[in-house]
Formats: structure tokens, C-alpha cells, sequence
């Protein structure tokens, strides 16, 4: 298939290029709408005990979270008989504006003192913007004009809760985005002239990700149209298709120079790189997105973007490599080495498989050669390293995303440290007890309800029967109590305002809340309890997910290498590379100990889908290099015979790639830093941590160490497998170095079409 893709895009090259650029041209002009179609939040699990709760509140009593915060300020006191005017004149206006579902303020609740600060000059109004978290950022903002600032009577107002929030996180994010890929192309085109020491063959892997970038926001578009895309999938999708490009394009264009260094034509020389180095993309490409498709277990949304934006974008990125690149190297020709700045010492060291070269004075052939003198004492070092800087994971502890995350400037972020700091409250994060099968008029509801009122850290219950405060009676039902029966009357549901004692506090009610036995079916919802839930959901999805991808990758590593024990030595050691990502995760931003340098806040806890995701993007980064090191090592190994010289060889000709690579793509990660949103910072500090020490210490010190203990019987595989393998198995059919009448048939500038196709086939 490849030798048939090569023909066609040595013969039609600038149809393909044509193609690729106008493909590109629309997927940019698509991108223009695309935070228009993509969703807010995603941090919930919607099938979880909150979310039935909240689809119940919702359809049977009409109502909705209080999503919506106004902090409101007066010039003296909230009190002051002109001020109380205003701000229940401010409230009544919030009231009546469609798509807010109801409202509690201040002055309109008896002035409950809950909703009154400390020293008087303030007072909150809370609402219910309806529909999702992306609906009703759009609802807030049109809202925002009318109500934001100085207001009549001498009243400013701040406007703050969870859909400002998500609204505020779903802008930086768009805005990370774009910053983020502005910084990372000027920085990558110095890295790879130092890599290539050509101007055009450094501009090679950035018109490749460039295009590959435009394609995938167009790709994107088009999935967001079929299904539902958290905004944050577009910060790491678009820079993962940069880095993968930026990776493919350098294993490509580097083995494409070490052909023509052999002696080979251009068009000969395009043929082995799409056999070799071709072949790999493939195959890389697959376990990136089969390890990225695990993340589609997750019920979150946020998660589950990540699994169909980045099988596509991995998928794109490959298609783009071996159409467009092959395509510009045909017109090129020898050409590629044209803008040289300085010649790269040792650059016609690596030649193709067999072939004389000077490897064994390169610095990669020195160290694994080096390793694999002494692999039992540099193993158990490096092990121990690993495990060492991974320690401080032991102590991780998971939350969910909140206000902290957001810079100090965000109004959302000022509205709830106010909230938290000068308000005696717990109404803003009171929960939702709703017994969707127990009648209004059912005997055990003021039972239950003084039940709850009584446990520790509850401050109030409202229900339809009445308030309840401490295990009895506060207040007689109401006409505001009505609102707390379904609109059938079968069923009711309970206003649980806990005591402000932070946010532990709430959680621990939570569970003894569920725990209590109820009238009938009782499901308790509420922020505290959808952010739970949505922790909960990945740790029980884990297992699955986890022995998901261990399954495939194994499978997917066989057909690779043709062995039975190296894919397992490859996802251990993958998955030990991640030490030091996860103990520098804990210690970083869990601790606190990079707030300084980074400027962040630290909340004591990590957001719980970070983990995940930066495992997923990590492990499937390393096994991304894993794949190139073992089918070049391989490669050696098939030309030799000989298990230690194919693994300093093969390290030696693949090396120096993967580590400019790895370099390559850290600096597109560490974008990542410059965002606002402290969880993003994360991915910024791990992804790049990961790679480096996957493409230096793991490829460079432990997997020659191990598969020199191995030996042959590393690639071994028993009789039945070895069958199977050669049925199902990928398997190389590089042609021997420049010396036969093949390339002596295909000589000249491989710049005609016609003359290529020939060449092509005389190389055949």
C-alpha cells in the first residue's frame, strides 16, 4: 500500500500539495465557528446520582442549580431603607429576565442573614440560569450588561457562581490556545535549524504542522457538529498535532537525508523513507490513538472529547505526513539541503541499515554500549531514581476544578473569595435532595427532614413541609415552600444549606446524607455532590480503562516487533517513565511548591481529570518513541543478527532523531504554561517532563540495559505466535544501500513526474 501511495505522489505531487492547501484553507475557515459549537464545563458525570438529580429537579419541579451569584455593594448599608429599594427593585428585574429560573435575594427573602455579609455593606442575590453550563454562559452573557457595575440607588454589582465560572474558563481556554500556538512556531524553527542546520528542511515540519493544525480544527468543527466537544480538547488536540507532526516530519525528512547520504536518487531515496520511517508513522499513529480512545470509558465529557478529537487528530496527522511531506520532498528533490546555515558534524554517520558508517564513535552508540557493559547496576540506578522522584505520587489526593484555578484577576475567582470570606453562608453551595417517588403529602417527609436538618454541619432544611433547623421545626410551610413539591405532586425535594465549614465539610455531609435511610428513592445533587461524583466515576472507570489499552498495546507490540516479551518490557517501561511526571505533579502544584514560580493558587489537591489525561497524552507519547527506537532497532536486528550491536545501532542511527524530537515537542507542551488556568500549567510542567525522560533516560539508559539482559531470548515468541506473526505482522523490506542498478536506473534530479513514477518502479 505504501510502495502504491509512493508511485501515486511521485507522479501527481502538485495535485496533492494543491489538495492539502485548499483542505487546509477550508478547515482554517471552519475553525472561525468552532468555540461557538463546543461545550462549556464537562467535569461532570451526567448518568451519576447528582445528575439524575439534577435531570429530575429540572423536568419535574422546574428547577435549577444556583449557578448565578450577584454581589452586591452598597454605599452604607444593605439596611438603608433606599438601598433595600434598589437592590429588591435589582432583584425583581433578575426575576423577570427569561431563562432565569428563580431567584433568592436578600431582599426579597425576609432578609435571611445568610445572604447578608458580615459587616453589612453587602448582600447577594443567587439565581438559576437555565440549560447546560455552555447555555447559560451564553444567557449570562447577554445578562451581563444589564446587571454588571454600577446599578440604580447607588448599588454596584459584581457578578460571580459556577456558570461565570465556566463561562471564564471556556474564554481562557480559547485564548490559550491561539497564544499558545503563536509561541511555539518561532521557537520550534530555531530548534529545528539547530536539528537540521537547513533552513528547508527545517521549514518542512512546520508547514506540516501547520497544515495538519488547520485540518484538525476543520475536523473538529465537523465532529462537534455530531457530537458534543469540551473547549479545553482544543488547547491539548491542536498543539498534540503540531508536536505529532513536528515528530513524524523529523523521523521522516532525517531518514530521507540518510538515504540520499547513502547514495541513493531522490525518488528512490522517498521510496525506502515511505518504507521505513513511512511504515513507522503508521504504526505510531495507531497506538496514539488507540491509547487516547481509552479515555472514552470516562462518562466526562471533557474526557471523552479528548478520545474523539485526538483519534482524529492522530489519524490526520499521519495521513498529512505521508501525503504532503513525500509530495514536498518530490519537488525538493536534493534541494532539501538548500539554505544550509552550518553542516551537522557526524550527519553522514547515519546511514541506512547495513551500510558502512561511522556509528560506533556516536554518541548514542557510546552510551548504550556503555549501558549494556554494565546493565545490572545502571538499570537498578536508574529504577531507583525513577521511583525516587515518583514517591511524592503516593500522597496524591484528586479534587475537582473551582474558582482557584482562575488568575486573581477573574471576577468569578473575586466573587467567591468574597463569598467565602465575608458571607456566614453555606447557601451557595447548599444541596438538592430530591425523592422523585414520595408524595407532597406523604407523612415521612417532615420526618426525614428534621433527620437531616439534625446531622452535624447542617445549618437549614427546606422542603415543602416547612424549614427545619437541628432535628425540629424552624419555620411553618410557606408560600415559598410550595416551589419544593413536583409539579404532579409526586414527589418532593429538600434544600440541605450546610454550615460554612469548607468544602471537606460539605462532601462528608454529603455521604452521611446518603447513607441516612430515606422515605423512599432519594438522590442528593448539588455542586459538592456533582464534583464527587465526577472524581468517583474516573476512579471506577480506571480498572477498565487501564486493562483496555494494556490489552491492545500488547497486541499492537507484537505485530511490531514480532516478539512475546518485548511489548511487555515496553509498557513497563513506559509506564515507569511516568514516575517522575507524577511525583513532580504532586509536588509541583498538589504541595504548592511551583505557586511561586508559576503563579498559581494552590487548592491542597489536583483537579482529578489531569492525571488521567496527562497519563493518556504521556503513555502515548512514550510509546510513540517507543515505536520508533524497537522498528529501528528491529531493523538492525533482521540486517545483523546480532541482539547487542542492533540495539547500540539502531540507538545510534534513531537516537539523535528522537531526542530532537522529544525536545521538539517539549517545547510545544510547555505553551501549556503560559495559560491562566492553573490545571492547564499542569499539563505544561508533566507532558514535557514525560517526554524527556522517556526520550533520554528510558530510551537511553534502560531499554538498552534490559534487552541487553534479555539477549536473544528477547525476541523470542513460541511457535503458534511466530504464525501468527507472520500472517498478521508488520515486517520491513528495506532494499540494500545504493550500490545495485536499481538506484543506478533512477539517477538524476528526481523533479519530473513521468521520470520519477519510472524511477520508482525501477527501484521496485
Amino acid at each position: 500500500m505504501l510502495a502504491n501511495l509512493t508511485g501515486l505522489l511521485l507522479r501527481r505531487r502538485r495535485v496533492v500539495l494543491l489538495v492539502a492547501v485548499l483542505l487546509a484553507l477550508v478547515g482554517g475557515a471552519l475553525s472561525a465557528t468552532l468555540f461557538d459549537k463546543m461545550k462549556a464545563g464537562g467535569f461532570d458525570d451526567p448518568g451519576a446520582e447528582s445528575g439524575r438529580a439534577a435531570d429530575v429537579l429540572a423536568e419535574d419541579f422546574g428547577r435549577e442549580d444556583l449557578n448565578l451569584a450577584l454581589l452586591v455593594r452598597a454605599q452604607d448599608s444593605v439596611d438603608d431603607p433606599a438601598t433595600a429599594a434598589a437592590g429588591e427593585e435589582l432583584s425583581r428585574r433578575l426575576a423577570e429576565e427569561d431563562g432565569v429560573a428563580e431567584v433568592f435575594s436578600y431582599w426579597l427573602a425576609d432578609r435571611a442573614p445568610q445572604l447578608r455579609a458580615e459587616n453589612g455593606d453587602k448582600a447577594l442575590i443567587l439565581a438559576a440560569v437555565e440549560g447546560d453550563d455552555t447555555e447559560a454562559g451564553e444567557r449570562l452573557t447577554e445578562l451581563e450588561p444589564h446587571f454588571e457595575g454600577e446599578q440604580a440607588g447607588g448599588l454596584h454589582v459584581e457578578i460571580g457562581g459556577t456558570a461565570m465560572i465556566n463561562r471564564e474558563l471556556g474564554e481562557l481556554s480559547e485564548r490559550d490556545a491561539v497564544r499558545g500556538e503563536m509561541l511555539a512556531f518561532p521557537i520550534l524553527l530555531v530548534i529545528l535549524v539547530l536539528i537540521f542546520g537547513s533552513l528547508v528542511a527545517a521549514a518542512l515540519p512546520l508547514i506540516v504542522g501547520a497544515l495538519t493544525i488547520m485540518l484538525s480544527m476543520g475536523m473538529m468543527w465537523a465532529l462537534a457538529g455530531v457530537t458534543d466537544l469540551s473547549v479545553f480538547a482544543v488547547n491539548v488536540v491542536t498543539l498534540l498535532g503540531l508536536g505529532l507532526a513536528v515528530d513524524y516530519s523529523l523521523l521522516m525528512v532525517n531518514r530521507y537525508r540518510e538515504e540520499l547520504a547513502a547514495g541513493r536518487q531522490p525518488a528512490a531515496a522517498i521510496r525506502v523513507m515511505m518504507l521505513s520511517a513511512g511504515r513507522t508513522v503508521v504504526f505510531s499513529a495507531v497506538t496514539v490513538a488507540v491509547t487516547l480512545a481509552g479515555l472514552a470509558w470516562f462518562p466526562l465529557l471533557a474526557l471523552r472529547s479528548m478520545a474523539y478529537a485526538g483519534i482524529a487528530v492522530a489519524v490526520l496527522t499521519a495521513v498529512v505526513t505521508l501525503t504532503v511531506l513525500p509530495a514536498l520532498l518530490a519537488l525538493l528533490g536534493p534541494r532539501v539541503e538548500a539554505g544550509r546555515l552550518f553542516r551537522r558534524r557526524g550527519a553522514a554517520a547515519a546511514a541506512a541499515p547495513g551500510a558502512a558508517g561511522d556509528v560506533a564513535n556516536g554518541f548514542w552508540h557510546r552510551l548504550a554500549s556503555f549501558v549494556m557493559r554494565r546493565p545490572v547496576p545502571v538499570a537498578t540506578l536508574g529504577v531507583l531514581v525513577l521511583l525516587l522522584l515518583g514517591s511524592p505520587f503516593l500522597g496524591i489526593k484528586m479534587g475537582t476544578a473551582d474558582e482557584r484555578g482562575l488568575p486573581e484577576s477573574s471576577a468569578g475567582r473575586q466573587v467567591a473569595e468574597t463569598l467565602r470570606a465575608e458571607f456566614d453562608s453555606g447557601e451557595s453551595q447548599a444541596l438538592n435532595v430530591v425523592l422523585p417517588g414520595t408524595p407532597a403529602d406523604s407523612g415521612e417527609v417532615p420526618a426525614y427532614a428534621a433527620e437531616v436538618s439534625a446531622l452535624a454541619g447542617v445549618a437549614r432544611v427546606d422542603t415543602v413541609t416547612g424549614s427545619y433547623a437541628q432535628g425540629t421545626e424552624a419555620a411553618p410551610p410557606g408560600a415559598r415552600h410550595e416551589d419544593f413539591a413536583a409539579r404532579d405532586g409526586g414527589g418532593v425535594h429538600l434544600s440541605v444549606v450546610p454550615e460554612p465549614n469548607g468544602t471537606a465539610a460539605v462532601e462528608d455531609l454529603v455521604r452521611e446524607i446518603r447513607d441516612l435511610p430515606a422515605p423512599g428513592e432519594a438522590l442528593v445533587g448539588g455542586q459538592t455532590a456533582v464534583n464527587m461524583d465526577g472524581i468517583d466515576s474516573i476512579l471506577d472507570r480506571l480498572p477498565v480503562a487501564g486493562l483496555t489499552l494494556v490489552v491492545t498495546m500488547v497486541i499492537l507490540l507484537f505485530l511490531l516487533t514480532g516478539s512475546a516479551l518485548l511489548p511487555f518490557l515496553a509498557m513497563l517501561l513506559s509506564g515507569l517513565g511516568l514516575t517522575a511526571t507524577f511525583g513532580a505533579l504532586v509536588w509541583g502544584f498538589q504541595d504548592g511548591h511551583l505557586s511561586g514560580l508559576l503563579g498559581f493558587t494552590t487548592t491542597g489537591d489536583v483537579v482529578g481529570t489531569v492525571p488521567v489525561l496527562l497519563f493518556a497524552v504521556a503513555f502515548a507519547l512514550g510509546m510513540d518513541y517507543q515505536v520508533f527506537m524497537l522498528s529501528r532497532i528491529r531493523e538492525e536486528y533482521e540486517h545483523t543478527g546480532d541482539p547487542t550491536a542492533a540495539v547500540a545501532v539502531g540507538l545510534e542511527r534513531i537516537g539523535r532523531i528522537v531526542t530532537a524530537a522529544a525536545a521538539a515537542l517539549s517545547v510545544v507542551f510547555l505553551a501549556f504554561l503560559i495559560s491562566d488556568i492553573s490545571f492547564m500549567m499542569a499539563m505544561g510542567v508533566g507532558l514535557p517532563l514525560a517526554v524527556l525522560m522517556d526520550a533520554t533516560l528510558i530510551r537511553g539508559v534502560l531499554l538498552p540495559a534490559t534487552m541487553r539482559l534479555g539477549g536473544r531470548a528477547i525476541w523470542w515468541l513460541p511457535p503458534g505466535l511466530q504464525r501468527v506473526h507472520r500472517r498478521f505482522g508488520l515486517h520491513e523490506h528495506v532494499p540494500p544501500p545504493a550500490t545495485d542498478a536499481g538506484d543506478a536506473g533512477d539517477a538524476g534530479d528526481a523533479t519530473d513526474a513521468g521520470d520519477a513514477g519510472e524511477r520508482v518502479r525501477a527501484d521496485r
